[in-house]
C-alpha cells in the first residue's frame, strides 16, 4: 500500500491534507483516485490508513479509517557514522542503512578519506541523500525518515558518540568474536547507539585509539575483508536481528 508523510499540522480529527510533490506522485504517477487507500505517517510514531476524499492539483484531502502508534522502529535509535566513500556509494549506503533501521546516517571526514566537496557540491549530495532517505523510509514502512546529517570531521564525530550511551566501531584488530557477541548484547536497554564505520582503506591507528579513549567499543566482522558499503550494512543487521523486539501492536480503530 502507498505510504507518505505529512506534517503534523496537516493532521486533522477525522482529515489529513497532502501537499507538495507528493501530490503529483499520487495523481500523475500512481494514478490515485477518490476511494483509493493509503497509509500515512506524521514522522513521530503515528500511523493512519486513509481513504482518498478528494483532490486537485495542490491538495490531496484524506478521511482518516484508523490510527495506530508504528511499531516498524527499533527500540535503539541507531546512529550510523559513515567514512565518506568514493563515487556514489553513499547513495546505496543510505538508502540500505534506512531499510535496516537506522534512525541518522551521519558522513564523516576522516584521514584517509579521498572524496573532497566544496560547500555547493556537499549541498547537493545531502540534498540528494535525504531524498533518498525518505523514498527508502515510505518503502520500508518506516514511522520516521531518518536524517543525513551535515558532514563532519572524525573529532566532531566522536563529540557527537559521546552524548550517546554506547558506540561500536568494527576494527580487524579486535579481539575477536566472542568479544564482539558480547558488545553487541550489551546494547540491549541503551537508549541509543553510534557505529563507525571507516572508509576505503579503513581508519587511521590515531582514528581508532581517539575512538576507544571517548568509548568505544571495537568489534570483530569476521574473517574476511568488508567493503566500506557493505560493513555498516553488517553491522546494522546484526544489531536489528538482535534488538527487534516483538512490539507489533493491534490498529486502533
Amino acid at each position: 500500500m502507498p505510504r507518505f508523510f505529512v506534517q503534523s499540522e496537516n493532521i486533522g480529527d477525522q482529515t489529513i491534507a497532502i501537499e507538495g510533490s507528493d501530490v503529483n506522485h499520487i495523481r500523475n504517477v500512481l494514478r490515485m483516485k477518490p476511494g483509493d487507500e493509503l497509509t500515512v505517517s506524521d514522522g513521530g510514531g503515528m500511523d493512519y490508513f486513509c481513504r482518498i476524499a478528494d483532490m486537485n492539483r495542490d491538495r490531496v484531502m484524506l478521511d482518516i479509517v484508523s490510527s495506530w502508534k508504528s511499531y516498524t522502529e527499533l527500540p535503539v535509535r541507531l546512529y550510523l557514522f559513515q567514512g565518506l566513500p568514493k563515487a556514489d556509494k553513499m547513495d546505496l549506503i543510505v538508502q540500505k542503512a534506512v531499510e535496516l533501521g537506522a534512525y541518522e546516517i551521519v558522513p564523516v571526514r576522516t584521514a584517509r578519506t579521498i572524496v573532497k566537496l566544496d560547500g555547493q557540491k556537499e549541498a547537493r549530495k545531502l540534498e540528494r541523500w535525504n531524498s533518498i532517505s525518505e523514498s527508502a523510509a515510505k518503502q520500508a514502512g518506516r514511522a520516521v525518515i531518518p536524517k543525513v546529517h551535515e558532514i563532519v570531521s572524525f573529532e566532531q564525530a566522536v563529540d557527537m558518540c559521546r552524548k550517546l550511551d554506547a558506540f561500536v566501531m568494527p576494527y580487524e584488530k579486535d579481539e575477536g568474536m566472542e568479544h564482539s557477541r558480547r558488545v553487541v548484547r550489551s546494547l540491549h536497554g541503551v537508549s541509543d547507539a553510534g557505529i563507525f564505520i571507516g572508509p576505503e582503506g579503513g581508519f587511521a591507528d590515531e582514528e581508532v585509539r581517539a575512538a576507544v579513549d571517548a568509548g568505544a567499543k571495537t568489534i570483530s566482522l569476521g574473517s574476511r575483508i568488508l567493503r566500506t558499503e557493505t560493513a555498516g550494512m553488517a553491522v546494522l543487521s546484526v544489531l536489528m536481528f538482535e534488538l527487534e523486539t516483538d512490539r507489533k501492536e493491534k490498529k486502533e480503530d
